[in-house]
């Protein structure tokens, strides 16, 4: 259904949410994330070693499973199941950063009425 859709909006669907604010933005390599669902959630934070878009996955550096002939590799987890904690941010990825940080908090602020007419409106 959806491995054949254009890279930008594969890129919007391999997107995580950061700790503490609920500014959604892609992964990448370096990032640090925490697993928050599934058989390897803990408290644990790693960092990701690879974030596949073709096969909608990362991999994440203490999510290690073992093959059957002894080899260990690195288990791919959804990026809708990790959470965030520390980006490494360049130049570009710094303005993404602030710029949906700075519009989430709008939206938030923003209400069906404002304080003032709703004053108005109990008087």
């Amino acid at each position: 259904m959806h491995f054949n859709v254009p890279k930008h909006v594969c890129r919007k669907i391999m997107c995580s949410q950061k700790k503490g604010k609920s500014a959604i933005l892609a992964l990448c390599k370096d990032d640090e994330v925490q697993v928050l669902h599934g058989h390897y959630k803990s408290q644990q934070i790693g960092k990701v070693v690879q974030a596949n878009r073709k096969i909608y996955v990362n991999y994440i550096k203490h999510v290690l499973g073992e093959k059957a002939n002894g080899f260990t590799v690195h288990i791919g987890i959804h990026p809708s199941k990790v959470i965030i904690t520390r980006l490494k941010l360049d130049k570009d990825r710094r303005k993404i950063s602030e710029h949906k940080t700075k519009s989430c908090m709008v939206g938030k602020r923003k209400g069906k009425y404002k304080e003032e007419t709703n004053k108005k409106m109990q008087e």
